[in-house]
């Protein structure tokens, strides 16, 4: 079994299985490997813009399920009357500087302003990609929960977020949102660290997320590992899960899973539906940019899986399969 709290060695946070994270020793190959990358990275033609009206909000969606897609790893959850937003990063950039770094491929669809009342913010981990600066500075002084795995508060409460409204998650531990709404942090294979000398010192995760009709689970960050089998013995099935399909490469195969191993995820959480996250949003990797859905749409068809695809920005009950087809035009013909 793979499901309990998360383990420490001299300060550090382990994964639930041995994992190479890459490190100084691949720099040199990895750094060659971009220098002689061809791939199409970034769209040849720009996407969108996608727009999110937001007085679709003004009246909560009183059950069931619905998901916007900002882009990447953030998602405006509405389940069961509830309204969770995951990793929200709305800068042009998921770097540490507004100057360089992984560049937007497209505006965020909705603008923060112009958000509706939330249950809740759920912060994954501590990567750039996942917790952005300015973002959650805007929610400063603000009386909304955060939900945080183990010592990424730290960045929360210097970036403006009341203590009394943070907190944090270790895998195994449940917290409500309102007052029916479970929300439950389970392992992930991953890493943490925004710098060179701090990594692992925070923990990261993934969630499930249980209202009285929906189950849900949101994978964050993660690479393949059996435990996604006791996930979803444990607390499947998921009406819907949110898996990562993006930014792999062969310089490190421990830490994202790709189309291959997420459609795997899905079989072995006993998923309903499968919406594809980390993708189409920031140049993360080696790879077309394009390729992790196409790929998708190949192992789902393979292995009998149905796919939810919204476009980006627009506010989707899940109700079955749907496919938007959004990213088409902006690939070459």
């Amino acid at each position: 079994m793979y499901l309990g709290s998360a383990s420490k060695k001299g300060g550090k946070f382990l994964n639930p299985v041995p994992t190479e994270l890459g490190g100084f020793g691949k720099m040199v190959p990895i750094l060659r490997a971009y220098a002689r990358n061809t791939a199409e990275v970034v769209p040849v033609h720009p996407l969108g813009p996608f727009q999110t009206d937001p007085s679709v909000y003004k009246k909560r969606l009183p059950g069931g399920l619905r998901i916007t897609w900002i882009g990447h790893s953030s998602l405006l959850i509405e389940i069961d009357g509830k309204r969770i937003l995951t990793d929200p990063v709305w800068s042009e950039r998921a770097s540490f500087s507004s100057f360089m770094g992984p560049k937007r491929f497209f505006e965020p669809p909705l603008a923060l302003n112009d958000l509706p009342k939330l249950d809740a913010v759920l912060i994954s981990h501590d990567h750039y990609d996942h917790l952005d600066k300015d973002t959650i500075k805007f929610f400063a002084g603000t009386n909304i929960p955060f939900f945080c795995s183990l010592g990424v508060n730290r960045y929360l409460e210097k970036w403006g977020i009341n203590p009394n409204f943070i907190e944090e998650i270790d895998w195994g531990d449940s917290v409500l949102v309102g007052n029916d709404v479970v929300l439950t942090a389970t392992p992930a294979r991953h890493f943490s660290g925004r710098g060179i000398f701090n990594r692992n010192e925070t923990l990261w995760s993934s969630f499930v997320i249980k209202g009285p009709e929906h189950n849900i689970f949101y994978g964050a960050d993660s690479g393949w590992f059996a435990g996604f089998k006791d996930i979803g013995d444990t607390f499947g099935p998921f009406d819907l899960t949110m898996l990562e399909i993006g930014a792999y490469g062969k310089y490190w195969p421990d830490i994202h899973m790709g189309p291959g191993h997420a459609s795997s995820a899905h079989l072995a959480l006993r998923g309903k539906l499968m919406m594809p996250i980390h993708w189409g949003t920031f140049n993360l990797a080696l790879h077309d940019w394009y390729e992790p859905i196409e790929k998708l749409l190949q192992y789902a068809e393979e292995k009998n899986i149905d796919l939810f695809i919204p476009e980006p920005g627009k506010p989707t009950e899940v109700k079955g399969p749907l496919n938007s087809e959004w990213w088409i035009g902006g690939r070459k013909s």
